[in-house]
């Protein structure tokens, strides 16, 4: 007995977004970021370039905070 061939499903170019997704909620997981985020959190996008320069948030932060220690340093000079 031969077997049937079965047609595949055209599939959209990749980079395109289809119609319709369907997703199966049945086997979507809690976000195992929710709980970093707390009130008060703004989400900044950083570019590749300038994110490639730091390994995690927390150097981010740290380097924008000597940034505005040194901006109100200066502010009291002139000021």
């Amino acid at each position: 007995m031969r077997k049937t061939s079965t047609h595949k499903k055209e599939q959209p170019p990749r980079g395109t977004m289809r119609k319709e997704y369907r997703f199966d909620y049945r086997r979507a997981k809690p976000n195992r970021f929710a709980e970093k985020m707390s009130e008060g959190v703004v989400v900044v996008v950083l570019e590749p370039d300038v994110a490639a320069v730091f390994k995690s948030s927390e150097a981010v932060n740290a380097l924008l905070r000597s940034v505005i220690a040194a901006m109100a340093e200066s502010k009291q000079q002139f000021g």
